[in-house]
């Protein structure tokens, strides 16, 4: 049975993240969409001061509403975890089931920067204003290692993509109208990321119907693209 996934990418990546899995899961025989957030990737040329967390849940579900899905297995990396949520509270009933891959899992009234604090606070300290828009995450050489992307090949690809990305979107608090959602849950954790934790997030990583992990960087569409695939095609 096909199924249809949509697979939103996490800060200073673009679509092209998910291009070894996308190229799997359609080989598959399943549908795939890969978006690029506003003012990122591709995208990067749109840039505007306006661009916050709420532009990039927009984006999502006018995906959803112009491609006219339904029962879709919406995938969401990192930052994606903030905009997977989102676009539940606004999209539900086209949405089946929610993935969150090594992702941030927020709740009502929290940003990015107050749910991973120990990664924002270092990340604020390099901002830097370009035309209105205040940017972080600024590419750097090595950048793609810090990622968990060891392959000289895969390096290479990773740093010649990476944007800086809009302070905004991990600043502004998620608002939620409809609470917590109650569509199923999946996460596919890194091992890293669960044993380095805090104690809190390590229980909303484990807050799902099904979990699973890998033992891999953060990046892991890129490290291990069959292992997360192989964990998409069950939920399928």
């Amino acid at each position: 049975m096909m199924a249809t996934y949509v697979l939103v990418h996490g800060g200073g990546h673009g679509g092209w993240v998910y291009q070894k899995v996308a190229r799997l899961l359609r080989q598959a025989g399943h549908e795939v969409y890969t978006p690029t957030l506003s003012g990122l990737g591709e995208r990067a040329h749109l840039r505007h001061p306006d661009i916050d967390l709420d532009t990039h849940i927009t984006d999502i579900v006018a995906v959803l509403t112009y491609e006219d899905l339904r029962d879709v297995i919406l995938v969401g990396h990192s930052y994606g975890g903030m905009v997977i949520t989102g676009v539940a509270d606004r999209a539900a009933e086209r949405i089946r089931e929610l993935v969150y891959l090594d992702a941030a899992h927020p709740r009502n009234g929290e940003s990015l920067a107050t749910v991973a604090p120990q990664q924002m606070e270092p990340t604020y300290a390099g901002a830097k204003t370009v035309d209105g828009v205040e940017l972080v995450m600024w590419p750097f050489p090595g950048m793609a290692g810090f990622l968990g992307v060891t392959d000289p090949d895969d390096v290479a690809w990773t740093e010649s993509k990476l944007t800086p990305h809009p302070w905004k979107c991990f600043s502004q608090p998620l608002t939620l109208t409809h609470g917590t959602s109650t569509l199923p849950r999946t996460n596919i954790n890194c091992t890293e990321s669960l044993r380095n934790s805090p104690e809190p997030a390590r229980a909303r990583q484990l807050e799902g119907d099904h979990n699973f992990e890998i033992d891999t960087g953060h990046d892991l569409m890129i490290t291990e693209p069959e292992a997360v695939t192989a964990c998409l095609l069950k939920r399928a």
